[in-house]
């Protein structure tokens, strides 16, 4: 098996896509459940998910638990179209996220997508975001918005992923779970959730530990979540969160060249295991929201938080190693207003709000020798802080026509003060401001078939570590990276034939002019540069119903054609007009198909009973590494099983689960480092896995 290949890829996506939307139509003359899902990110008040003027989906706790042992977001938001989550098997950098291809730059965190955990920014002010902020052994659910009305959001353009911690049932339960997989993988989660009075607490605390699929790629976590609810009077409800991650160690495996992909995919990249390349990670983060009713038209909704976040990296930067330590404080406000009221006789729900986040870190690195620092040749502090105004309005029009506008306005000030040299060059400062509007229009053409079109203006500015280098990787803040602009443009429509079938569709087109890329990635260290402009036009499908009431169809494709619409000069390469932004799958394709013991209603009694089983189809498109497009990984097709049976315990219940991944053992690269300035580009998959687990729940 080899890892390039040459495939007629496009064609076979087209008709499997074309094959699947068959079976979904014909399957939608099944009646047995209801497709109702709430959503709040589109218009910041609860709303359904049908009626949302946007691209936007919500996926629920049962689908995350049978996902997998819930230790990465790729696990289960593979189904939602225009995202993609890629899986770099290197826990010291976190997936590779982006949407509608913005965040595929990232070497590592997220870039470019604002994240939110109950209702709290676990984005910093710059952009910069970390998947693993989200405890998903107690998310409720997810929400992932994109397009237009993701403007709204801020400093991040391609869109917003919110997760949702789950509210402590009347009855008390304490829950347990265990997990063991391929390559040493072991995780465990315990949770406890109940109400005692006025007071719900849940309280879940989970481990993670795996030897990993390459060489130096170990990692422990440990995770901690809780939130604890109550009424501070009889219109005032009261939410406070607190999260802990721990990260003791994170190996590094590092990309490999072509020839060492080839040679044996499982080997960590050059130096990576001489020179202890690893990552370790302590996150604290305390906050509260608070949602107060005036009355039955206007409700106040607050929200303060405080965070700390220690990461020490060890990087083969320099001729023996280096090291980068960032030590941060965090902390934000926010105030929203909401109000139903009349206009003309007609409804209109409003929006307005006020946003101030900042974030201090200290900023230290030098050189390292097998792992172990030997001096320190950087010492500087480092802060950025983002002040928003937005308002946003929805009306009903007419008895057809439906209308959302909006506008924000962000400031974003980036700065640093170098303690280390009296030479300046870890000094600087750098203040972006932008006006974000956002215009939507939907026709509600029946009460199963919406039709809707939107137009927003967003910005992204550069985060901290990406203004952190100069140069060839040369340690110095940079304020020559310009913000990035872009028009997006969407229309789309969402069907449901029957209660229990939904299929919604997208097309979209987004213009941005001065996209931040990546010059260069070395030893660790990147350092980024403006292109003067790009174009990414794209389609999102994405559908669900029940063939018969024991077996459902699931369907997310999507396919996008993102490219620089000029020429420019990145270092000594020339970067055609027409060439392919790295980093972004041209195309991706998740299908599954379930069955279930039990008739899928839309009840939740015994919800989990009984036996299911499921196979799971993804299909991926090439990847471009560079942007030259002289570097590409294949697309790729792969297979998944899995299975699970729930048992009655009394009122709680035992649930025991397996999954066998990639089953046909495709050898495929997962990920790419974009840029890199070695050509160790690729982050090769894992071949055939496995995974089994239990959880117990038990009423107290």
């Amino acid at each position: 098996m080899k890892y390039a290949r040459q495939k007629k890829g496009g064609a076979l996506f087209v008709k499997t896509a074309l094959a699947l939307t068959v079976t979904f139509l014909y399957g939608s003359l099944a009646k047995a459940q209801t497709l109702e899902e709430m959503v709040v990110s589109a218009s910041r008040a609860e709303q359904r998910s049908f009626d949302a003027p946007a691209a936007i989906q919500s996926v629920d706790r049962a689908t995350i638990e049978n996902a997998g042992p819930q230790v990465n977001l790729s696990e289960s938001l593979n189904r939602v179209p225009g995202l993609t989550i890629l899986n770099r098997q290197n826990y010291a950098q976190d997936l590779q996220v982006s949407i509608r291809g913005f965040g595929a730059r990232s070497a590592f965190g997220i870039r470019g997508i604002r994240l939110l955990v109950d209702g709290i920014p676990a984005t910093t002010p710059d952009g910069q975001g970390q998947g693993s902020s989200i405890s998903l052994t107690s998310t409720d659910r997810i929400e992932v918005l994109r397009g237009p009305l993701a403007q709204l959001y801020g400093n991040s353009a391609g869109g917003v992923i919110q997760a949702f911690t789950r509210e402590a049932p009347e009855q008390p339960e304490f829950g347990a779970q265990y997990y063991l997989g391929s390559y040493g993988m072991h995780r465990s989660d315990w949770q406890y959730a109940g109400r005692v009075g006025d007071y719900g607490l849940v309280a879940d605390y989970s481990t993670f530990d795996t030897n990993g699929y390459r060489d130096n790629s170990k990692t422990e976590r440990k995770q901690f979540n809780g939130k604890l609810s109550f009424n501070a009077s009889e219109k005032t409800q009261v939410n406070v969160v607190f999260n802990q991650f721990d990260m003791p160690l994170a190996q590094d495996p590092l990309g490999l060249t072509a020839a060492q992909l080839a040679a044996n995919p499982a080997q960590a990249g050059s130096n990576a295991v001489s020179r202890g390349i690893r990552k370790v990670v302590l996150q604290n983060q305390l906050g509260s929201s608070l949602i107060h009713t005036i009355d039955a038209d206007r409700s106040v909704t607050a929200r303060l938080y405080y965070g700390t976040r220690d990461n020490l990296q060890f990087q083969t930067a320099g001729v023996t190693g280096g090291w980068v330590g960032l030590n941060r404080d965090y902390y934000g406000t926010g105030l929203q207003y909401n109000a139903q009221t009349t206009m003309a006789g007609r409804p209109v729900a409003w929006v307005m709000g006020y946003e101030f986040d900042r974030s201090q870190e200290l900023r230290q690195g030098g050189a390292a020798a097998l792992g172990v620092k030997t001096s320190n040749t950087r010492n500087e502090d480092n802060q950025a802080e983002n002040s928003d105004l937005f308002v946003q309005a929805s009306s009903l029009v007419s008895d057809k026509v439906s209308l959302v506008a909006g506008l924000r306005y962000s400031t974003v000030r980036l700065t640093s003060a170098d303690n280390y040299l009296s030479d300046g060059n870890g000094s600087g400062s750098v203040s972006y401001q932008a006006s974000s509007p956002v215009l939507g229009l939907t026709y509600h053409v029946t009460d199963s078939l919406n039709l809707y079109a939107n137009y927003g203006k967003g910005f992204e500015s550069p985060t901290l570590a990406e203004v952190a280098y100069s140069g060839a990787g040369v340690p110095a803040f940079n304020t020559s990276v310009n913000a990035a602009s872009s028009q997006h443009y969407e229309v789309g429509a969402k069907w449901a034939p029957t209660p229990q079938s939904r299929l919604d569709f997208t097309v979209y087109q987004i213009d941005s002019a001065d996209e931040i890329v990546v010059a260069s990635n070395n030893g660790g260290s990147s350092t980024y540069k403006n292109a003067p402009g790009t174009t990414r036009t794209g389609w999102e499908l994405s559908g669900s119903t029940l063939l018969t009431p024991h077996l459902r169809a699931t369907l997310a494709a999507s396919q996008i054609d993102a490219t620089f619409s000029r020429t420019f000069t990145s270092g000594a390469s020339t970067v055609l007009a027409g060439n392919q932004l790295p980093g972004i799958p041209q195309r991706f394709l998740y299908s599954e198909l379930l069955w279930a013991s039990q008739t899928m209603s839309s009840s939740k009694k015994g919800a989990g009973l009984g036996a299911q089983a499921g196979i799971e189809l993804t299909q991926a498109g090439r990847l471009y590494a560079n942007d030259t497009n002289t570097a590409s990984a294949d697309g790729y097709t792969t297979l998944s099983l899995k299975a699970s049976h729930g048992w009655a315990m009394g009122a709680g219940s035992l649930t025991a689960y397996g999954r066998i991944d990639n089953l046909t053992d495709e050898r495929y690269v997962g990920s790419v480092i974009v840029n890199q300035a070695l050509s160790q580009f690729y982050e090769p998959a894992p071949g055939r896995n496995w995974t089994l687990g239990l959880r117990l729940v038990l009423p107290l």
